[in-house]
């Protein structure tokens, strides 16, 4: 079994023993795994051999959420909350499903974008209206295999009429837009779950890195019969339990309004609070919601960069640290974010929390900003045992930067400088279960040159057609405008519900 030896580096493991703090060392990789970290550790003749030093070695960073169906939308919208900007970035009216060679260019380009700035694993909530389809699911599971990124893929699922699933919908939309909104008969619970079953058995554990995972999208758009479904059959694969729980105003009132409880306590009386579950943002979380996610010892995906992006707030991280949730970073689509890279989320969110108030003591530090970035998101797709740090018996998932760079001279704190320093340019090497995917700042699996020509040629014939997809879903905006402003005055005992941002009022409204 091939063997490769990193010699004389600083080596960051994120691990129990060394935490966040660098010590000098070797890495032994054999095959895709962590052979030994030490001294003067010795390879088999015939080894590659890395010169470690002035570099760093850390563990790969895991995106704990992203959509790859909002990878071509880069920098399109700005200036709308989450209601309306799912509008255009998710149509309520609906072209046909973008091509099978788009598809696969599509999760390609999130894919290599997301290698080269130093993500090796991300949780992809893959969403692929209106049918479910193993072939297509299929082509996204082949771009990453080509890439050679490890990913958890699911194929979401909603079973609730939009309508049915936003406060005040009914009552604001005229009759004559509803009538539009005619979209068939919802999958039934028993074929979502048997899809899903087809899925596990031709896709799950694909190149010992990609995996399905299981995520209906809201408990809002769901039914409570398929979100059980989808617990049970998660934790009978031992795969994350993925989905979308209060990111803004408007879905903290839709629990209330619809549900006639917060949506995490509607989840627990379901017993879907587990140590599989993953909430993407928890931003309007009550601090009876955090008690029950702590003591369930689940996990969030902290969108730090696309919360901003979409207005909806500021997630209460310490309280959930201290509640004993754990926390993993994501980027969320690149449409409500922009990049894919997580050294942007480690920055914002390393920083935004010092807006929590003036207590200081309880600012999000750079140990625990990285400690998302690693352990936390792997924990959060049920990877801690395969990565996320840098241990004998795991996965030879590393990043290998240059420390003669701008963010490491001078070179004063690891931790702190990747944190609010870096932002992936001076990763040289990138690993993944010990194959070598990016070298001196290239990858070696793709030719991005070719795929970026290609790109050239299908993207603008698409976003014409998308182009002419927005213009018709305008006339839904007034609509969602109006959600989003009676959702805003809402009164829902906003002392519980105001993450760490200053809760809104309605001063700031015309």
């Amino acid at each position: 079994m091939t063997e490769t030896l990193v010699r004389g580096a600083k080596i960051l493991s994120v691990d129990e023993k060394h935490g966040t703090v660098p010590f000098d060392g070797d890495i032994l990789i054999e095959g895709t795994t962590i052979k030994a970290i030490g001294s003067n550790l010795q390879a088999e003749p015939g080894a590659q051999v890395i010169d470690g030093r002035g570099k760093l070695v850390m563990p790969g960073l895991v995106n704990a959420h992203t959509h790859s169906s909002e990878t071509f939308f880069r920098g399109r919208y700005q200036g709308m909350p989450l209601e309306i900007w799912l509008l255009y970035a998710y149509p309520l009216l609906m072209n046909d499903a973008i091509g099978e060679r788009l598809l696969y260019l599509r999760s390609l380009l999130l894919a290599m974008e997301s290698l080269g700035s130093g993500v090796t694993t991300f949780c992809d909530d893959f969403f692929d209206p209106p049918a479910h389809d193993l072939d297509r699911l299929s082509t996204v599971f082949r771009a990453y295999d080509d890439v050679g990124i490890r990913a958890n893929v699911s194929s979401a699922v909603m079973n609730i009429h939009t309508l049915d699933a936003l406060p005040y919908a009914r009552e604001v939309m005229p009759q004559h837009l509803q009538d539009m909104l005619d979209f068939g008969p919802p999958i039934t619970t028993h074929d979502y779950i048997d899809y899903c079953r087809s899925a596990f058995s031709a896709l799950h554990d694909r190149a010992g890195r990609l995996n399905f995972m299981i995520a209906p999208s809201a408990p809002q758009r769901c039914t409570p019969d398929l979100m059980v479904a989808c617990m049970d059959l998660a934790i009978e694969k031992g795969v994350p339990y993925h989905t979308h729980v209060l990111e803004t105003k408007t879905q903290a009132v839709t629990g209330h309004e619809i549900l006639g409880k917060s949506i995490v306590a509607h989840m627990n009386g379901l017993g879907l609070l587990k140590r599989n579950t993953t909430f993407a943002h928890s931003v309007w979380v009550s601090e009876e919601d955090i008690a029950l996610m702590g003591e369930a010892g689940m996990s969030i995906a902290h969108n730090a960069v696309s919360n901003q992006k979409l207005g909806a707030g500021i997630a209460p991280i310490r309280r959930l640290l201290d509640a004993g949730v754990t926390v993993g970073l994501g980027t969320d689509g690149v449409c409500s974010n922009d990049t894919s890279r997580i050294f942007d989320v480690m920055r914002v969110a390393g920083l935004i929390h010092s807006a929590s108030g003036p207590d200081y003591s309880k600012w999000v530090r750079a140990d625990e900003i990285l400690r998302m970035a690693t352990i936390g998101g792997a924990r959060s797709a049920m990877l801690e045992e395969i990565t996320g740090t840098l241990e004998v018996g795991k996965a030879a998932d590393l990043l290998i930067l240059n420390l003669n760079s701008y963010a490491f001279t001078p070179f004063n704190d690891a931790t702190r400088q990747l944190v609010f320093s870096e932002n992936g340019s001076s990763i040289e090497t990138v690993m993944v279960a010990g194959r070598v995917v990016m070298q001196h700042g290239q990858l070696t699996t793709v030719n991005k040159a070719e795929i970026f020509a290609e790109l050239g040629e299908l993207l603008p014939a698409y976003l014409t057609e998308h182009a002419e997809l927005e213009r018709r879903n305008s006339i839904f905006e007034p609509t969602m405008a109006e959600i989003h402003r009676r959702a805003t005055l809402q009164d829902i005992s906003l002392d519980r519900y105001q993450g760490d941002m200053p809760a809104f009022d309605g001063s700031n409204l015309a």
